[in-house]
């Protein structure tokens, strides 16, 4: 972004053809790409440059601390479910427990990260379970090797 401020604030009629490409070859015809073109330029150069170039809205821009904020909330609640799941339960229940609660806490993570990033709800979920499943696996295994787990 600080790229695209500064091409157009040193080469602005380099920056207005550049947008005039841009939509001719979305399919605007010469004339009607160049007034569309000057027209969003005169409006605000920054935001049509970034959202046809880049895809980018800088209206709905993540804010930093939001997104920190966020993600402390999220992995702490995250967190929670496999927390319980190795205190609530007696002893010879923790692993197997723990293992069926990390994978309901990964199921509900890839079907909400799916819905809100509009992607498959399904091929999201069943990437994350699978994957933490191979995880845990691979993780008990090697602590079984090394004596740190005892069942």
């Amino acid at each position: 972004m600080d790229q695209e401020r500064r091409e157009l604030a040193d080469t602005p009629q380099q920056e207005l053809a550049e947008l005039v490409s841009l939509y001719s070859a979305k399919g605007l015809s010469g004339p009607t790409a160049h007034a569309v073109a000057a027209e969003l330029t005169r409006h605000d150069a920054f935001a049509a440059h970034l959202e046809i170039e880049l895809g980018i809205d800088p209206k709905r821009l993540a804010n930093p601390w939001q997104a920190a904020f966020a993600s402390a909330v999220s992995f702490t609640t995250g967190a929670l479910l496999p927390l319980i799941a190795v205190l609530a339960p007696p002893s010879a229940w923790r692993i197997p427990v723990t293992f069926v609660a990390v994978l309901a806490a990964l199921a509900l993570t890839g079907d909400i990260s799916a819905r809100l990033g509009r992607a498959s709800r399904r091929t999201a979920t069943i990437r994350l379970v699978v994957g933490g499943s191979l995880a845990l696996l691979v993780t008990y295994g090697i602590g079984r090797l090394v004596g740190a787990v005892v069942a």
